[in-house]
């Protein structure tokens, strides 16, 4: 779990947006901005790790699929070893378990599917600890959830290579691509 933000982080309130969706990245930077943040924007590794390099900001939002194939979730590892207390929230148009969990051990402190807010955002920096209160259910998963956390989680172990996720599920790369059509994957 991330240690919480250091006092002269928090003041500055520099704030890191990893997306490479131009126009949602412009529309959470406004916002973030006029809620006070100071807004940096990166749409792929590269740039991060040039940012990083001038800068170190107390928060990041994080999408999971950068540039069509990178991982947001190598994203998440290189700002959390950057600066292990910077909060950083992983969103993503198609959330699973598994991600999410790799999210958190990589070192997120929340994890949300889109669409997500900044007020949805902003209450994922400030909730870095855990809920006991959170109600439990007994609803079981589907199958397709299943079969779609199970596709997700060997896209992310692929890098999302689309060929080598098919091969590793024994599937035809034509079948995965129309699997993952349905989903509206961006």
């Amino acid at each position: 779990m991330p240690i919480p933000v250091s006092v002269e982080a928090a003041e500055e309130r520099l704030l890191l947006i990893v997306e490479d969706d131009a126009a949602f990245a412009r529309t959470l930077q406004r916002s973030f901005e006029r809620r006070g943040y100071r807004v940096l924007h990166a749409s792929s590794l590269e740039e991060v790790t040039r940012l990083l390099q001038q800068h170190t900001p107390g928060f990041a939002v994080v999408d999971l699929k950068l540039n069509g194939e990178a991982s947001g979730l190598a994203c998440v590892q290189m700002l959390h070893l950057h600066a292990q207390e910077m909060l950083i929230v992983v969103l993503t148009g198609y959330a699973s378990i598994a991600t999410a969990v790799e999210a958190v051990k990589l070192g997120a402190c929340h994890y949300l599917a889109k669409p997500s807010n900044t007020d949805d955002i902003e209450a994922a920096f400030g909730a870095v600890t855990g809920n006991t209160e959170v109600e439990l259910t007994n609803r079981a998963s589907s199958i397709k959830t299943l079969e779609w956390e199970r596709i997700h989680q060997t896209l992310a172990e692929t890098d999302f290579n689309i060929s080598e996720t098919a091969r590793r599920l024994g599937m035809h790369r034509r079948t995965l691509a129309r699997k993952l059509e349905k989903q509206r994957v961006k």
